[in-house]
């Protein structure tokens, strides 16, 4: 099997990008992956850059920088040309590559700056992993008062999770009262009911490049990373970010391995379950940084204890699947990588294996 972590061949990027598009109802973000790729050999800076990239086209998200850089074209009205695609128009869609080349050439300078930073594809629908996560460790015998750390936490979308509502094969999690509601289209069994004692004691989180979802402009950033076939996503960001304007998550510029490190030299309180949790954000990291995250962790997962647990929640992408996957491991003794369920990469749908 190819390894798209660590392959430097750009168009065989996108064509995956593609592939992964159309596995999850991404006909619209498809069709522009699909028409940046056969305009590819144009003139200009972007088209350059992609061609000419450094790093791992793959690991670096490069079609989806490419792409977010067209979407914001399309929702700052810049190039309306640009809109019958974004609309769905069957002809449109159809004939994507002309419209698109059009828009690279007229735009470059704007596009250019879209390829220098990674995404920012904050979904509070992936959340449902981290909390059917919690629920199975408080199945497990962990405590369930929860010190949850997150690393590329990009707006901190997912820190809020103690105030959305959740349905997860039917057991609901979260205030009742909430305006943010995600329930996957749920397959297998539920997860373990909510645990007498259920709260969460802190949630912090830190990226390298922290959006502030009360700014107008980055939160447009954030819009134009997301698929725009998908509508609710659109309705979930602007709940995030009232959200945020009512309460800022706990969010802070930092590395990732750096901030979990100092994490885990914190004290415990007894009683309390230490939990680091990420999703969509390992394959970015690189090597050295994902070893001392783990080195961290096993160092941290032998000192821990019943009264004094730790866990780690990953829900990642599986490039030869097309899927996410969520995974655990928690000390003492879950110590080995347990799958605990499959998902769309927006939450759309979750299948519970445990």
């Amino acid at each position: 099997m190819r390894d798209w972590m660590t392959s430097n061949d750009v168009r065989a990027a996108f064509t995956n990008q593609v592939d992964y598009c159309r596995a999850n109802g991404g006909t619209i973000t498809m069709r522009v992956v699909e028409a940046i790729l056969a305009n590819l050999d144009g003139p200009g800076a972007f088209l350059k850059t992609i061609r000419e990239w450094p790093g791992v086209p793959m690991a670096d998200a490069l079609p989806l920088r490419a792409a977010a850089g067209l979407h914001a074209l399309n929702l700052s009205g810049a190039e309306p040309a640009l809109a019958p695609l974004y609309d769905g128009d069957p002809a449109a869609l159809a004939d994507a590559e002309r419209p698109v080349g059009e828009a690279i050439a007229r735009h470059d300078a704007e596009l250019r700056p879209w390829l220098d930073g990674p995404p920012q594809t904050n979904e509070a629908g992936r959340s449902w992993g981290y909390v059917a996560a919690l629920l199975w460790l408080a199945g497990q015998g962990l405590p369930p008062r929860w010190e949850c750390i997150e690393i590329g936490s990009s707006a901190g979308i997912n820190l809020m999770i103690d105030r959305y509502r959740y349905d997860l094969g039917g057991v609901g999690v979260g205030p009742a009262e909430s305006g943010m509601r995600i329930a996957p289209d749920w397959r297998g069994p539920a997860p373990p009911d909510v645990p007498e004692g259920w709260r969460f004691e802190s949630i912090r989180g830190c990226d390298v490049a922290p959006v502030d979802l009360t700014d107008p402009a980055q939160l447009l950033r954030l819009r134009a990373f997301v698929w725009r076939e998908h509508v609710e996503r659109f309705a979930r960001l602007d709940f995030s970010a009232q959200s945020a304007g009512e309460r800022r998550p706990d969010l802070v510029q930092a590395d990732a391995a750096e901030f979990v490190e100092a994490a885990l030299e914190r004290p415990q309180a007894a009683g309390t379950s230490r939990v680091l949790m990420h999703s969509i954000v390992w394959q970015y990291l690189g090597d050295a940084r994902r070893a001392r995250i783990t080195a961290a962790m096993e160092a941290a997962g032998a000192r821990a204890s019943a009264e004094r647990p730790l866990a780690w929640i990953m829900l990642e992408a599986n490039r030869e699947t097309l899927q996410h996957e969520l995974v655990v491991r928690y000390w003492p003794g879950g110590t080995e990588p347990r799958l605990l369920g499959k998902a769309h990469p927006h939450g759309a749908w979750a299948e519970w294996v445990a």
